[in-house]
């Protein structure tokens, strides 16, 4: 099942662990990406949960390119045993162009990030799902939400998430936050926040919706597009001294 991207996938792992100068975050960071616990990767390399927790923890030595190619292949294995989600979601991300007309700025993190940071850097007012602020994300995608909604496929839609839906959709040009919620609702992929830009009056349906979805939505309060962006790309560097 999808080969190539797989290969792809596992070499873009590797690599990030090995050129990573914490290499145990980076393998947490992959691990989380895959929803896997440390006991079932434990389970499925026969080790115990303490050497995985070690390694993630910088308490054993960097790990050599055998326990990474290992690490890589059972992250794989696991996944295509519950139906390759993640390699599926990578793929789509292989060879596109994304609508770049729509994206005003789309990263990822070095290491995952809190909602309670991204709303701190985006000037945020966190409106539903407040339970859930120290869920980790990995990414975000900033969208001008008129030409996102207007002129996008679904299957372009999609691709506003990258490689994982563990992360936040910006969007800007927000006059109620009911248009956003709607298309969030309807595309089946739900990401882990989203946050609108530009609301006069937050729609009560906008916020029912983010209750049934699920989803924490936050109401950005940046003055404008330059210094919401500004704030996170602070977070990403923020990240990268981190990792």
């Amino acid at each position: 099942m999808l080969e190539k991207e797989k290969e792809a996938l596992a070499r873009r792992i590797a690599g990030e662990i090995a050129l990573s100068s914490d290499p145990g975050k980076t393998m947490r960071k992959w691990r989380e990406i895959f929803g896997i616990s440390q006991t079932e990767l434990a389970e499925h390399l026969g080790v115990s949960s303490s050497v995985i927790s070690d390694y993630e923890g910088g308490r054993r030595k960097s790990p050599g390119a055998a326990t990474i190619k290992k690490f890589v292949e059972a992250l794989l294995e696991i996944d295509e045993k519950r139906g390759g989600n993640v390699i599926k979601a990578f793929s789509r991300t292989i060879g596109v162009e994304l609508p770049t007309s729509a994206i005003l700025d789309i990263r990822e993190f070095a290491i995952p990030v809190t909602i309670a940071e991204l709303v701190e850097a985006v000037k945020g007012e966190v409106m539903t799902r407040k339970d859930e602020l120290e869920r980790r994300i990995y990414g975000y995608t900033v969208v001008d939400s008129i030409k996102a909604i207007l002129e996008m496929s679904s299957e372009e839609f999609l691709k506003l998430y990258g490689w994982t839906t563990e992360r936040a959709l910006v969007f800007t040009k927000v006059s109620t936050g009911r248009s956003p919620m709607i298309a969030v609702r309807v595309q089946g992929l739900k990401p882990a926040v989203v946050v609108v830009h530009g609301v006069k009056k937050l729609d009560e349906l906008a916020v029912r919706l983010a209750e049934k979805e699920k989803i924490p939505l936050v109401v950005s309060h940046a003055e404008n597009e330059n210094e919401l962006i500004s704030g996170l790309r602070a977070l990403v560097e923020k990240s990268e001294r981190t990792a």
